[in-house]
């Protein structure tokens, strides 16, 4: 594991609304990990506390056994988990060889708090899936 650097987070649709002094700001926030093919990265029902963003390959969103949803790169997840009750509401699974940046609660909070253009992207999102289901 690494730590991200501001050209980890380029291409990233979530964080082009900031300047690249931003983007050096926030990414020693995330860890960069490179995940083989097959890995759950989360699992429904359990405690979750890190918030995803696919930067390289795909993964496969599972609800009670079900396919729901392909992730591609700049695809984001795991933010239920830290804005509901803690549990995850679905299993992520790498579905080929991948590279994720990996953000913890703290940290997660205060991206909230000093990057709130960046929080209503992610609340927007959520409020599609919500649409959706």
């Amino acid at each position: 594991m690494a730590t991200a650097t501001p050209d980890d987070l380029d291409g990233i649709p979530l964080f082009d609304v900031l300047e690249p002094d931003e983007r050096a700001t926030i990414a020693p926030w995330f860890e960069l990990q490179d995940v083989s093919a097959d890995v759950n990265l989360t699992g429904e029902g359990a405690s979750g506390y890190e918030f995803f963003v696919l930067r390289d390959g795909t993964a496969i969103v599972t609800v009670d056994g079900t396919d729901v949803r392909t992730l591609d790169p700049g695809d984001f997840f795991g933010e239920l988990a830290i804005l509901g009750d803690g549990r995850r509401t679905a299993t992520v699974t790498t579905a080929s060889q991948a590279q994720v940046l990996v953000l913890f609660g703290t940290e997660f909070r205060r991206l909230q708090q000093e990057y709130p253009e960046i929080a209503e992207r992610i609340e927007s999102a959520l409020r599609e899936i919500a649409r959706a289901a």
